[in-house]
């Protein structure tokens, strides 16, 4: 497991590390050793299971980064990029941690691209996990559109994302408004000085992995999980507890407040399913609190994995 050093990825990570591990498997999960000292404790019955692995993070030239600074949270938003330049450097030692373990698949974020060489490399599989709704991915679109000359053609500005993309075929109000849209375009779309925008990190993952899976699940996003692997011709699995979801358990009504990144897209998701949610309450609760039904995801997540082990060469 491996996921960005922003709280809003580790922790998704870190709750589908014991979905895994209450299927049975054995996860390593890697980060830095601050960002694994702030998470929740491990719940007694998975402990024997979820395995810590804590990689010192790169020092940069100059002290950009003070001791310590190891997640977004840590930082001003204008010093993320030079994290990027000392997670990437996680590269080495992340190969000798997956060659030593003998790992089965690694679970990727979207922004270590270069894990996608050492899983060529070593004949791992990559599953790309998604922390973003079903929506939100759809809305950003296949690889081709992410690299740069997909960029020119198909979002030359960022007024380009406050309407549906032409990809999208069915009614969606699933898209930003311009003042969302124009930081979004420059942090996404724009250069930063890791000398790789996060739309390329994004399509380098996307195109090479082998399936990606969601945080979420049909009863919620069935239309844009269709859409997707279709999009993509990936194998594309819900594995179940998004941050909505999880609200939507409780059957109330939400008020929300966008702030950033894809945050006004999942409220343009969350409205657009509003009226029905809200007329079908009860339906909600059975489908949204049902934990059975969302486990089961989980293990078909598992099961797929299980059955897609590769074959590694022998020497």
């Amino acid at each position: 497991m491996l996921p960005w050093s922003a709280f809003g990825h580790i922790i998704p990570f870190f709750q589908l590390s014991i979905s895994l591990a209450r299927n049975g498997v054995q996860v390593s999960f890697v980060s830095t050793r601050r960002n694994i000292q702030r998470l929740p404790q491990v719940p007694a019955d998975v402990l024997s299971l979820i395995h810590f692995v804590d990689l010192p993070l790169p020092q940069l030239d100059g002290n950009i980064l003070a001791e310590g600074d190891e997640a977004t949270v840590d930082i001003p938003f204008e010093k993320i990029q030079y994290l990027k330049i000392a997670y990437d450097r996680l590269k080495y030692p992340f190969e000798q941690l997956v060659i030593s373990k003998c790992s089965d698949w690694i679970i990727n974020d979207f922004i270590p691209y270069w894990v996608i060489e050492i899983s060529q490399k070593n004949e791992i599989p990559v599953a790309l996990f998604s922390v973003f709704s079903a929506a939100v991915t759809v809305f950003v679109g296949p690889p081709e559109s992410l690299f740069t000359d997909g960029v020119k053609r198909l979002r030359p500005s960022s007024e380009s994302l406050t309407v549906r993309p032409p990809w999208v075929d069915f009614p969606s109000s699933v898209a930003f408004r311009s003042h969302e849209a124009a930081s979004l375009y420059a942090g996404f779309y724009g250069d930063n000085a890791s000398g790789i925008s996060d739309a390329c990190r994004t399509a380098e993952v996307l195109q090479s992995c082998d399936l990606v899976a969601f945080r979420s699940c049909p009863e919620y996003e069935g239309q844009y999980l269709k859409v997707y692997e279709t999009l993509v011709h990936k194998k594309v699995i819900p594995v179940g507890w998004g941050s909505v979801i999880e609200t939507l358990q409780f059957g109330h009504c939400l008020v929300v407040l966008p702030l950033i990144i894809d945050q006004p897209l999942q409220a343009r998701l969350l409205v657009e399913k509003g009226n029905k949610l809200r007329s079908n309450a009860k339906d909600a609760i059975k489908i949204f609190g049902d934990h059975e039904l969302h486990r089961g995801y989980a293990t078909k997540f598992v099961e797929y994995l299980r059955d897609n082990v590769k074959n590694k060469s022998l020497d």
